[in-house]
């Protein structure tokens, strides 16, 4: 009897992301394997390349295969290459289609302290120690999606609008992930000024009286930014809006020293987004430097919530966690290292550790 399988489509993208992907559907093959599945991938391609190849950023195929798909694997999307394209057909919003049309509203975003990578952190080891941060952001509302949008002449708008469900499904989220954590939810928000702020803060309150074993906190965006990169050990779970949420997960690469260390989960009631946080680097694509270990712990993530399998996302982080032990870093991480590796070698080490550690299981 064959194994059940694991459907997933891979979007490579621009840039750097064909590269950083490839170790990560090699970690991928290895998880399936373990869980007793058969992994199936379909690439298409998506952002910049599509518009090359197709003319478009996000063609209907490729998102009705994303849809098909129980999970979907990307890479990193834009580049200077496309900036004269027409806005309404640029790589990002084919990213943000994407996302709307996968309906993937809870965007999970970890960022923990690796105890080797204290010297690429350009934060004092003393305030960064023990930090283990998750964002959760509202992916498909707010001002990115809000109308009207528009720019004539001297004058360029967009709309912040979140409706009452749309707070209380990625709240709910939020404070589901804090009752497997540390019990604290943060809702970030900008209430004492903006009125759709207010509401968010109202909603998730009102939500709050499902989960009395959640402690509750509210705190302006600015402050919060304030914290992260000051006491980020503070934090537990973050909850937040679309752009502030954007904002703080970068900012919280600084707790690793590198964005190319952040993966990320978004969540809806179909297939699931995962992807590292950073961007493209269009100045290092081709040149096998780039981090892989973003979107190797993307697969950590697939794991855990598409696949049901925490015990195989603790196996991939624990095998990243032994490779930075071992002093290996990529060029970004590379501050006081033993030694700097590529894209692909840091990979191969990865899938190797990972390989021993699941042999070693007594299961």
């Amino acid at each position: 009897m064959s194994a059940p399988e694991l459907r997933v489509v891979s979007l490579p993208g621009d840039g750097i992301g064909p590269e950083v992907l490839a170790p990560a559907l090699e970690v991928l093959a290895t998880v399936a394997d373990a869980a007793g599945l058969g992994l199936a991938v379909e690439e298409h391609p998506f952002g910049g390349a599509a518009i090359d190849a197709l003319g478009e950023p996000a063609p209907a195929r490729v998102i009705d295969a994303c849809a098909g798909a129980r999970a979907v694997l990307l890479g990193a999307v834009g580049g200077p290459k496309w900036d004269s394209v027409p806005a309404a057909i640029r790589p990002e919003r084919g990213l943000l289609a994407l996302r709307s049309e996968l309906g993937v509203y809870a965007n999970l975003r970890p960022a923990r302290f690796f105890a080797p990578l204290a010297d690429a952190s350009p934060l004092r080891p003393e305030r960064i120690q023990g930090a283990d941060v998750l964002i959760v952001r509202e992916l498909v509302g707010g001002i990115y999606f809000g109308e009207p949008r528009g720019e004539a002449d001297d004058r360029g708008f967009n709309t912040m609008v979140y409706t009452r469900d749309e707070i209380r499904r990625v709240a709910r989220v939020a404070f589901e992930a804090a009752r497997t954590r540390q019990g604290r939810l943060l809702s970030v928000d900008k209430a004492n000024v903006l009125e759709v702020m207010q509401l968010w803060r109202r909603t998730v309150t009102e939500l709050s009286a499902e989960y009395p074993d959640v402690k509750l906190a509210h705190q302006y965006v600015d402050s919060c930014a304030m914290q992260l990169v000051s006491w980020p050990a503070e934090l537990d779970v973050v909850v937040t809006g679309n752009l502030f949420g954007d904002i703080l997960s970068d900012a919280a690469g600084a707790l690793t020293g590198s964005l190319g260390m952040l993966p990320s989960a978004s969540l809806g009631d179909g297939a699931a987004l995962y992807e590292p946080i950073h961007g493209s680097a269009p100045d290092i694509a081709g040149a096998g430097v780039a981090n892989p270990l973003g979107a190797i712990l993307s697969v950590a993530m697939l794991a855990q919530y598409t696949l049901a399998r925490p015990d195989l996302g603790r196996a991939v982080e624990a095998a990243v966690d032994a490779v930075l032990a071992d002093g290996l870093r990529t060029r970004d991480i590379a501050s006081g290292a033993a030694s700097v590796v590529g894209t692909r070698e840091m990979g191969d080490a990865v899938l190797d550790r990972l390989r021993r550690i699941l042999d070693s299981d007594p299961r």
